[in-house]
């Protein structure tokens, strides 16, 4: 652990705030701004919303002497991305009474509300405690969302699994009641304590994701601890950990660097929540304080070595991990359409692009312009109205996409219905490709971001269409994946052509990434605007057509080919960068 004289900003923000309180309160009652302080937006991370500004109407406001319009980003708590119809309707109109009135469906299976103004969070959140869901610990430097494997066809199964997301959610939750009573107007209840965390919780952010072989829809690797069931006989029989996953990095920085996660063995259903707590707990302890760019779980598994976590785990908690079970990973996509489930109900996965769920009108704008889409689409409508009759549940899916699960046979002719008179994509809309992409939000609210993403990725899909298409390979699934800014939100690096905002319109282009999101990709040109990557990825996609092998994905062929070098480890991201020939 770092000194005290180490430590960054951050740190000592944490360490005054009174487990987190910080001056929020104060904040909130403030009407003469439309912002909270700059040591709180730090704590209100924990609280599940980002302090942001409409960066579209930054120079006009600045020219006429106003503040930044401020606005907040808030991401709701949802262990598995599970909801009954009842919460997605109470989440869809507080999207209307108190946001933009659209929802972002994010990449870690929850529901984002953007332009939320300051007046309106407390509102918010405590009509959202009304229907059993909050915003503790969806952002902030504690342990995140938990994901699991959404499609639920294996009913018993899945339902196990959403169980244990569920636990670890609750169990690593933090548990000061600040956000009781600032947000939820509770009375105080004694001297908080926080068993886990301390009055620091953890160097930055932590994630947590299961999955089901052969489906890794959650990207398992990507997180700081990924559980890979282990099912024999029908039976969930325990977990392979995997530890160390994690997107972020920073440009220029070859100190910083996107890393998967390492298999570390395997922990029946007895031990594996106390395995967790205790990896959670190596990383407070050990993790940098002082330098936030270095302070996620990866950086502290690569300084010290995979050995000493075996060795730290049985010292301070006795546990000795099994060995790892055998298992194998098909793809990291969504199957879209109906699926019939093992207890006889169906399952519809619906392809939201990018996660917006918006009402489009007809020159295809939601939200004053800001979003776009197709014309006349009433998407958001249309979601409301299959949760008015969907007596099952709803699952967002770390692809941002959504299911209408449990669907009775009985029922299925009604949904059917729905689907066919709004528009909706069960799988026969778009293309292979535009099915197999996504991006993170970007502009113009994210604070981080370089370049455009959301808004930009379907125009430029829509480019490589035609390329896929006149190669004759229109049905070939090819990840992509766009990001604004290196953080990673959108898991570019694991997208076989991936996109990472460098400057407005100017990406890095990276290729390489295996199908199954167990291989991380690597970069090919840096800063390039949209005639070059085109340039770039034709003769590469014509070649693929004319030269895989079946059944070969183009990941797979672009490292085969010689195209590009395979990255064996987030260590080695930065080397060989580049084709060949550019080397």
């Amino acid at each position: 652990m770092s000194d005290d004289k180490e430590l960054s900003p951050v740190e000592h923000i944490k360490i005054a705030s009174n487990y987190l309180r910080g001056t929020i309160a104060d904040g909130l009652a403030d009407e003469l701004t439309g912002s909270i302080a700059e040591d709180d937006t730090q704590l209100t991370k924990f609280y599940g919303f980002y302090q942001q500004d409409d960066r579209d109407l930054r120079s006009e406001r600045k020219t006429s002497k106003l503040e930044p319009h401020y606005q907040f980003m808030l991401r709701l708590r949802l262990p598995a991305g599970v909801v009954t119809g009842e919460q997605w309707l109470k989440i869809d109109e507080l999207a209307h009474q108190y946001a933009n009135g659209t929802l972002r469906l994010t990449t870690r299976q929850t529901f984002q509300y953007h332009g939320v103004l300051k007046k309106h969070l407390r509102p918010l959140l405590q009509d959202a405690y009304q229907v059993g869901v909050d915003a503790r610990g969806a952002c902030g430097d504690v342990n995140r969302n938990v994901m699991a494997t959404a499609n639920p066809d294996l009913s018993a199964l899945h339902q196990e699994v959403h169980d244990w997301s569920i636990k670890i959610s609750e169990h690593l939750a933090w548990k000061s009641r600040a956000y009781e009573e600032i947000f939820l107007e509770q009375k105080p209840q004694g001297e908080d304590h926080e068993p886990i965390y301390g009055k620091t919780y953890l160097p930055r952010k932590f994630k947590i994701a299961i999955a089901i072989p052969p489906e890794n829809d959650v990207d398992v690797f990507a997180n700081d601890i990924g559980l890979i069931a282990i099912v024999e006989n029908d039976k969930l029989v325990g977990f392979n950990i995997a530890i160390g996953g994690g997107m972020g990095s920073t440009h220029g920085d070859e100190a910083t660097y996107p890393r998967l996660g390492s298999v570390i063995g395997f922990a029946t259903p007895e031990n594996t929540l106390e395995a967790v707590e205790e990896l959670v707990k190596i990383q407070r302890d050990h993790g940098d304080r002082a330098n936030r760019k270095h302070a996620r779980f990866k950086y502290t598994i690569d300084d010290h070595g995979l050995g000493w976590i075996h060795e730290q785990l049985e010292e301070r908690a006795g546990i000795k991990l099994k060995p790892a079970r055998e298992y194998k990973f098909e793809r990291n996509g969504d199957p879209l359409g109906w699926v019939e489930g093992d207890n006889g109900n169906w399952h519809l996965t619906l392809f939201i692009e990018n996660g917006r769920i918006a009402d489009f009108d007809d020159n295809g704008t939601a939200h004053y312009g800001q979003y776009h889409g197709p014309a006349g689409y009433k998407l958001m409508t249309g979601l409301r109205e299959l949760a008015k009759i969907h007596t099952g549940e709803f699952r967002l899916t770390g692809n941002h996409n959504v299911i209408v699960a449990n669907v009775k046979p009985e029922d299925k002719a009604k949904v059917e219905e729905l689907v066919e008179h709004y528009g909706l994509d069960d799988g026969n809309k778009y293309s292979t490709l535009r099915h197999s992409a996504m991006a993170c939000v970007a502009f113009p609210t994210c604070g981080l971001a370089m370049a455009e993403s959301e808004r930009y990725l379907p125009e430029l899909v829509t480019k490589i269409e035609k390329i896929v298409t006149d190669a004759g390979i229109e049905n070939q699934p090819i990840v992509i994946r766009m990001t604004g800014c290196p953080n990673g939100c959108a898991r570019p690096f694991l997208g076989e052509i991936g996109f990472v905002g460098k400057a407005p319109g100017k990406y890095n282009l990276y290729l390489g990434a295996g199908f199954d999101g167990a291989r991380l990709n690597k970069l090919y040109r840096e800063n390039i605007g949209e005639e070059e990557i085109l340039a770039e990825l034709t003769p590469i996609i014509e070649q693929y057509a004319a030269e895989r092998n079946k059944s070969e994905p183009f990941g797979d062929f672009v490292i085969r080919a010689g195209i590009i070098a395979e990255t064996t480890e987030g260590r080695y991201f930065h080397e060989n960068v580049g084709s060949p020939e550019a080397a």
